[in-house]
């Protein structure tokens, strides 16, 4: 109800809000502004990018925030609110010559080891019900164990589930955010923005993406990011004002990562966007929609949705 009532505070005016974060912003280097048909012309081919998905925390939420309750697939389904159980993820990319690069953050260490100095603490983490979290795989084991440098954070949006884990990103690695993302007003960044900066303390400017309008207009935006055709970013805009969805071409295939613009398999399944976690609804169900559209046209795509894994689910208030 808690965490559930602080997003409800995004459909606010902009206007009685503040910034997202007063971290600097700077423009982003990485990529090259491009459209849906060069991604398409390749995206079936295998890639060059080892790819793993990191289940980096279990937690469970509000389901009216994750699903639109009121959408009438939902209410036929008999969909009813409470809690339901997500994971915190974070996707782990490694080009041959670009590096390893991650899309969000997971779970940082201290959540585990040490939770009342970790960034995400206080009063925060009682609005957010950090109680409910159960860290499996912080991004600090995880890099450790790696071993090897990181090249780069790819953020799909900037709520608080998704930067948890920036802390254990080394200091000085460049992270990258879509537009607006950082920049954003609204009312409830007035309850958020220093929990942003605190996370983001001990780093660098957040590099803003520089899309532009995609010609083919199957999406806001398209970005070949590393140039050969291997990641690709889609400006997909409604949970947030700069929602990214990546889509990678690995050794084993085409990979979507939808950030929040879907949040559970439920969701996806049944074409029904998220609830009250999500800033401009409309936005959002056109956004999904898109992303949909593509995996039906190239159904070779393995999808990576915000906080659950994609399977055959029955609805989710009868599990």
């Amino acid at each position: 109800m808690r965490l559930r009532l602080i997003f409800a505070l995004a459909c606010l005016p902009a206007w009685v809000g503040c910034l997202a974060t007063d971290h600097k912003v700077e423009p982003a280097k990485l990529g090259t502004a491009s459209r849906t048909s060069a991604m398409l012309a390749v995206i079936d081919q295998p890639g060059p990018i080892a790819f793993e998905t990191v289940a980096s925390a279990d937690w469970s939420v509000d389901r009216s925030g994750l699903i639109n309750l009121d959408n009438a697939k939902a209410k036929a389904a008999g969909l009813k609110d409470g809690l339901e159980p997500i994971q915190l993820f974070f996707h782990a990319l490694e080009h041959p010559t670009k590096g390893l690069f991650i899309v969000d953050t997971g779970a940082e260490r201290a959540l585990r080891d040490d939770p009342e100095h970790a960034g995400l603490s206080g009063m925060a983490a009682n609005a957010f019900g950090v109680d409910r979290m159960k860290v499996k795989v912080p991004l600090a084991d995880y890099l450790a164990k790696r071993g090897k440098p990181l090249t780069g954070v790819l953020l799909t949006h900037m709520h608080a589930d998704h930067i948890a884990g920036t802390p254990d990103v080394p200091a000085g690695t460049p992270i990258y955010a879509g537009p607006h993302e950082a920049t954003s007003r609204a009312f409830m960044n007035v309850f958020t923005q220093s929990l942003t900066d605190k996370l983001f303390a001990k780093q660098g400017p957040i590099s803003e993406l520089a899309f532009s309008p995609d010609p083919d207009q199957r999406f806001d935006g398209v970005i070949d990011l590393f140039g050969d055709g291997s990641l690709w970013a889609l400006y997909v805009p409604g949970h947030t004002p700069g929602s990214v969805a990546y889509v990678a071409r690995t050794t084993s295939g085409p990979v979507l990562m939808t950030g929040d613009t879907c949040h559970t398999a439920w969701g996806w399944n049944n074409d029904v966007e998220p609830g009250s976690f999500t800033t401009d609804r409309p936005a959002n169900i056109e956004s999904l929609a898109r992303l949909r559209r593509l995996v039906r046209e190239h159904p070779a795509i393995a999808v990576r949705l915000g906080h659950q894994s994609l399977q055959p689910s029955a609805p989710t208030a009868q599990r």
